[in-house]
């Protein structure tokens, strides 16, 4: 893999998102060739079309309300191109990537991984200044 370089979301960028605030087990879906699991309290997300649930920690620290059920990510990510294919751990499930996907850490030592298709990345990212 490439060096791990520091990226901001581009400032166009938002999600419409609502929080699973209801008393349930959760629930399970396949995406991203695996299995993954949205608990209580965790965030069910539409970002352009593309829908998935996040930890309910991670999306309240790196996310900020800007209109009821619009949300923009406020805090910088780290990603680094597949050089081969593979798969990540995230806190939803397994995530399986192709060579020159992108996989992104929402913590600069490599914690809070998920990957992203390339096209996906470049389109909502920027190299931070």
């Amino acid at each position: 893999m490439q060096g791990r370089l520091k990226y901001v979301k581009r400032s166009d960028q938002f999600v419409l998102a609502v929080q699973l605030a209801l008393e349930t087990n959760g629930f399970t879906y396949r995406k991203w060739g695996g299995v993954q699991t949205c608990k209580a309290g965790d965030w069910i997300v539409n970002n352009g079309g593309d829908v998935y649930t996040v930890d309910r920690a991670t999306f309240e620290r790196t996310y900020r309300q800007v209109e009821a059920g619009t949300y923009v990510k406020t805090t910088p990510v780290w990603a680094e191109v597949a050089r081969e294919a593979g798969s990540v751990q995230t806190k939803e499930g397994v995530t399986h990537y192709r060579s020159g996907d992108y996989l992104v850490f929402n913590e600069e030592r490599g914690g809070d991984a998920y990957a992203v298709s390339a096209d996906k990345f470049e389109a909502i990212y920027q190299r931070a200044e």
